[in-house]
């Protein structure tokens, strides 16, 4: 089942159809079908390039019913003014006492670390997660970019160059080898790389 994500975006071979909200796609979508009934029209996540594959035929308030709700802020637990209860001294952002073993050394260490060794564990943990975040969110885009071209630029020219130069990070290359394909096609595709950029990865 797709998801209610903020924006899809829907191409009809190579021309771009629609852009936006969920419920503007699926409204351009019925209407090209209901005007030329054997169009083929693909719908896709802006962000993921996931195809979205539903029933077009289906009324539009019941493809959106369809559709599960955007998910709820990570953020939610940490948010001022909550309803739920607070056990006594639990940390107003919810830290979380367990044990944790490391050798004598590494105690002195983090003992000599301002704020203590607390302090210095979340710093640590919160620097790993950051540079993780970041791989995985190139990882993350540049597989979108990927796919997108997967799905709708398969028979384009250079496309098996385009393909090689996305996977080696060469992303000033893919611009340049995709300005001759479709404008609508090659405006998208150099959106998705901006998305890879945007994680700290372009060459």
């Amino acid at each position: 089942m797709p998801s209610l994500t903020p924006h899809w975006i829907a191409f009809e071979h190579h021309r771009l159809l629609a852009l936006g909200e969920p419920a503007g796609v699926i409204a351009a979508v019925q209407q090209r079908l209901a005007a030329q009934p054997e169009a083929m029209p693909l719908v896709l996540d802006a962000t993921t390039s996931e195809r979205v594959e539903l029933d077009w035929r289906t009324p539009a308030a019941q493809l959106l019913a369809l559709l599960p709700a955007a998910p709820a802020s990570d953020d939610a637990d940490e948010a001022p003014g909550g309803d739920a209860p607070r056990g006594p001294g639990r940390p107003k952002l919810g830290v979380t006492a367990r044990e944790v073993t490391l050798m004598p050394r590494h105690w002195d260490w983090l003992s000599r670390q301002p704020g203590g060794a607390s302090v210095a564990l979340r710093k640590l943990v919160q620097s790993a997660m950051r540079e993780g975040g970041s791989a995985e969110a190139q990882r993350r885009a540049t597989e979108a970019a990927y796919r997108f071209m997967s799905i709708v630029c398969g028979d384009l020219p250079r496309y098996e160059e385009v393909s090689r130069a996305l996977f080696a990070g060469d992303l000033a290359r893919v611009d340049a080898l995709a300005a001759g394909w479709p404008a609508d096609v090659a405006a998208h595709l150099h959106t998705l790389l901006a998305q890879i950029d945007a994680a700290g990865v372009r060459n």
